[in-house]
C-alpha cells in the first residue's frame, strides 16, 4: 500500500484496529489497490466524485489503537475461514496487513490501568502524532470502528473510552469519524472541545443494513400517504458486535439511531421495538427482519415484511473508506465542524439534514461537486464554506487559519479533565 513519496499520503487511524471491520477495511483497500477486486460498495469510486480531489486508496496509510493482541494477518485468516474475505486475498496482501499491524498501539483503559483520563488522552494523541510524523502524512483521520459501548452514566461519571479517543484525535489535530453508536464526540466534554478546535468531524453509527432500508421505506410510506401503524424488527448477529450488544445498555444506544430514522421520515415513531439477539454461531453475518403494519385506502390493513441477510464487515468497510477519504478532503479544503453532508452514511448524523436516503445522497453528491469546484482556489473555498455554492452543510463556519487545536493552556484543565 506504499505510494510514491512525491504524493502526499493520508493516515487512517482506526479505533478497534484489530476488529473485523478494521481488518476488512485494510484488506479491502490493499486488494483494490492491487487490482485484485473492484471497489464495489464505494460511493467515492463512482463518477459523482471524479475530480473531487479525494486521496487515492494507494495513498492511505493505516494504524490504530486496540486492546486486542491478535495480529491482523491472523485475524484476516479467521475472516477468510468464515467466508467474510474471499479465498486467497488475505495471503495476497499479507505484507500490507503486516505493515498496518506494526502501526497498532495498545488502547485503553484496560483492567488495572492506573492512568488518569488526561494521561490516557495524552498517550493516545502522542501515538497518533508519532504515526503521522514517521510516515510524513499530510493529515490523519481518526475513525472509531470499535464495539458499541453502553451510554455513559452522566455528569461526573468516568468518560467512556470512545470519548477519550475522540479527545485524543482533537488533541493531535485530526479530523474524526464515529462509525459506532458510542458517544465519542457526542459527549458534552468532547462536543465543547470539538467546537473550539475547528476540526471537521462526522458520525455517528454507520448505516449498513436494516436502517439503510428503513431510510428508503420510511419516506416511501410518507410520500404515498400510507399510515404506518407499527414497525417492529429483530436482529440476529454474532461476532464482537453481537457480544457487545447483548448488554441491554449497549443495545439501547444502537436502537436509538434506528428509531431516529423512523421519527424523522414518518414524523412519528410507530408502535414496535427492535430486538437484538446475540447468536455467536453467526460470526460476522447478521439477519435483520422487519414487520411493518400499515393502513391503505379506506383503512385496508396491510403488511410489508423484509429480510436482510448480510456480512456486517463487508457492508461497513467500503463506507469507512469513503468516509476517511471524504473527511480528509474536507479537512484539506478547510471545512470545519460537523460534516452534515455525510449524513448519508449514518443512522444518527451530526447536525441538521434530511433523513431520507435519496435526499442524503443528493447532499453528498453536492459535496463532491463543491470539492471539485474548490480545488486549490482560496476564493472558491471561502464561497463554498459560506454556503454560496449549492449543497453546503448547515452551520458551516469559515475555515480557521489553523485547524489543529492549540496546546493546552497550563492554567486550564486538559481535554477530558473536569474544571
Amino acid at each position: 500500500m506504499s505510494a510514491s513519496l512525491s504524493r502526499p499520503r493520508v493516515g487512517v487511524w482506526l479505533i478497534g484496529a484489530r476488529g473485523s471491520v478494521a481488518t476488512t477495511v485494510v484488506t479491502g483497500c490493499a486488494a483494490i489497490t492491487a487490482g485484485l477486486h473492484p471497489p464495489t460498495g464505494m460511493v467515492t469510486e463512482t463518477s459523482a466524485f471524479t475530480g473531487s480531489g479525494l486521496p487515492a486508496l494507494s495513498d492511505l496509510v493505516f494504524g490504530g489503537h486496540d486492546t486486542l493482541d491478535c495480529p491482523l494477518p491472523k485475524r484476516a485468516e479467521t475472516l477468510t475461514a468464515g467466508g467474510v474475505l474471499p479465498p486467497g486475498v488475505a495471503t495476497a496482501v499479507a505484507a500490507e496487513l503486516a505493515a498496518a499491524d506494526r502501526e497498532i498501539r495498545p488502547g485503553g483503559p484496560t483492567p488495572g490501568d492506573t492512568r488518569s483520563e488526561a494521561e490516557l488522552i495524552t498517550a493516545f494523541a502522542d501515538d497518533i502524532r508519532d504515526f503521522a510524523r514517521r510516515h510524513e502524512l499530510q493529515r490523519t483521520v481518526v475513525v472509531n470502528v470499535a464495539s458499541t459501548e453502553p451510554t455513559s452514566a452522566g455528569p461526573g461519571a468516568p468518560l467512556p473510552a470512545s470519548t477519550l479517543y475522540a479527545l485524543a484525535a482533537l488533541r493531535a489535530g485530526c479530523s474524526y469519524v464515529n462509525f459506532t453508536p458510542s458517544e465519542g464526540m457526542h459527549h458534552p466534554v468532547a462536543a465543547a472541545e470539538a467546537e473550539r478546535s475547528g476540526l471537521p468531524y462526522a458520525g455517528r453509527d454507520g448505516k449498513t443494513g436494516q436502517t439503510l432500508l428503513r431510510a428508503v421505506l420510511g419516506p416511501m410510506f410518507a410520500q404515498r400517504a400510507l399510515n404506518v401503524r407499527a414497525w417492529s424488527g429483530t436482529n440476529l448477529l454474532g461476532g464482537g458486535d453481537g457480544a457487545a450488544l447483548a448488554d441491554p445498555a449497549a443495545a439501547a444506544a444502537k436502537n436509538a439511531g434506528k428509531e431516529r430514522v423512523l421519527a424523522d421520515t414518518l414524523g412519528t415513531v410507530p408502535e414496535g421495538e427492535v430486538h437484538i439477539d446475540d447468536v455467536p454461531a453467526l460470526g460476522d453475518w447478521k439477519t435483520a427482519w422487519d414487520h411493518i403494519a400499515f393502513d391503505g385506502f379506506l383503512g385496508t390493513r396491510m403488511i410489508l415484511q423484509t429480510i436482510w441477510q448480510g456480512c456486517d464487515s463487508a457492508l461497513a468497510a467500503p463506507l469507512v473508506l469513503d468516509l476517511a477519504r471524504l473527511t480528509a478532503r474536507a479537512h484539506e479544503t478547510g471545512l470545519t465542524g460537523p460534516l452534515t453532508e455525510l449524513g448519508f452514511y449514518f443512522k444518527d448524523p451530526v447536525g441538521e439534514g434530511p433523513a431520507s436516503l435519496a435526499e442524503q445522497y443528493a447532499v453528498l453528491v453536492g459535496l463532491g461537486a463543491r470539492l471539485r469546484r474548490v480545488g486549490g482556489d482560496p476564493d472558491a473555498l471561502g464561497a463554498a464554506t459560506r454556503g454560496e455554492a449549492p449543497g453546503g452543510g448547515a452551520g458551516r463556519r469559515e475555515p480557521d487559519e489553523e485547524h489543529a487545536p492549540r496546546d493546552a493552556d497550563p492554567r486550564e484543565p486538559a481535554a477530558g479533565e473536569r474544571p
